[in-house]
């Protein structure tokens, strides 16, 4: 339940991102790292309390800065497609989050893939280039969140650090930049904070827990979860977020755009079979790595664990 609940929330966010505005994306993405900060801190003086920063240790914490970079590329983007009317383009840079984590796999940790693995990754890619034709561009805002959320994940697994300590400590790393920002906007007359009503003020500030509740739920059910349960559950969050841009806010499906993302469906469905069947026969082959829309525990790459 609590895994289906995380993956629920993140794919509602589109609904919630656009009622920010007249916020502009870098505005949103400085109050959601400065009160999800806040809202993070609060609940670890409740819980595990801070005296785990101590035993961080140089390496972790230099992985987590570099996480700090790819998490900040990947809520901005991800807020700029939903309110720039692109919701059915960051679904399906969640979509292909997965393939992109095994070519991670292979470029980075040098893992050989299966042929139907291979196969699923070579549809993917004509998917790409015919949703490139349909779009007389390459599909970049789902590149971009696919391939700093796969970044992201390697790096955060590499650190080992629990979800939320971990997300803490990335926001506490964007903070300073983050409220300087704020502070400019407010001194030149271009913040929203002060100037759009009580509703406003508050959206913004829920921006922190809207952030760090998912990731909680996640957490929890991460290390309770079976990993195959939790490849299958990360559909929900894309497809939502495709629904909500075709039958919420009427973005265009012509035929050609339709065939891409079929084909990406394709390529998904070969995987996911081949993931499960890999992992009855005991290979010990992850199926695919929980794909949070941002900010979760590190999603997991194919052939690793999920314990810590």
């Amino acid at each position: 339940m609590a895994g289906v609940a995380a993956y629920l929330l993140w794919g509602l966010f589109p609904l919630y991102w656009p009622l920010l505005e007249p916020a502009a994306p870098v505005e949103i993405l400085a109050h959601r790292v400065t009160w999800s900060l806040v809202f993070l801190g609060i609940v670890l003086a409740g819980s595990v309390g801070f005296r785990w920063i101590a035993a961080l240790g140089r390496r972790r914490a230099l992985l987590l800065l570099l996480a700090s970079g790819l998490i900040t590329v990947n809520w901005g983007t991800f807020i700029y497609g939903v309110n720039s009317g692109h919701v059915v383009e960051t679904s399906l840079g969640y979509f292909i989050n997965p393939l992109v984590t095994v070519g991670l796999a292979v470029g980075v940790l040098h893992e050989r893939l299966r042929r139907n693995q291979r196969l699923a990754v070579a549809i993917a890619a004509v998917a790409v280039v015919v949703l490139t034709v349909d779009y007389g561009r390459p599909p970049w805002i789902a590149l971009t969140l696919a391939l700093s959320f796969g970044s992201y994940g390697l790096i955060k697994k590499r650190a080992g650090v629990d979800g939320t300590q971990s997300l803490a400590v990335e926001t506490a790393f964007l903070i300073i930049p983050a409220v300087a920002y704020l502070m400019w906007l407010s001194g030149d007359g271009r913040g929203t904070f002060t100037t759009e009503g009580a509703g406003h003020v508050a959206l913004l500030l829920g921006a922190g827990i809207t952030t760090a509740v998912p990731l909680m739920l996640f957490g929890a059910a991460a290390i309770r979860v079976p990993l195959a349960t939790l490849g299958l559950l990360q559909y929900i969050a894309p497809i939502l977020q495709f629904l909500i841009g075709v039958l919420v806010y009427h973005e265009s499906m012509p035929l050609t755009r339709l065939a891409g993302f079929a084909l990406v469906w394709v390529a998904l469905a070969v995987f996911t079979v081949d993931a499960v069947r890999a992992l009855r026969q005991g290979t010990g082959a992850a199926p695919m790595p929980p794909v949070p829309e941002v900010g979760a525990t590190a999603p997991v790459l194919a052939g690793t664990s999920t314990s810590r």
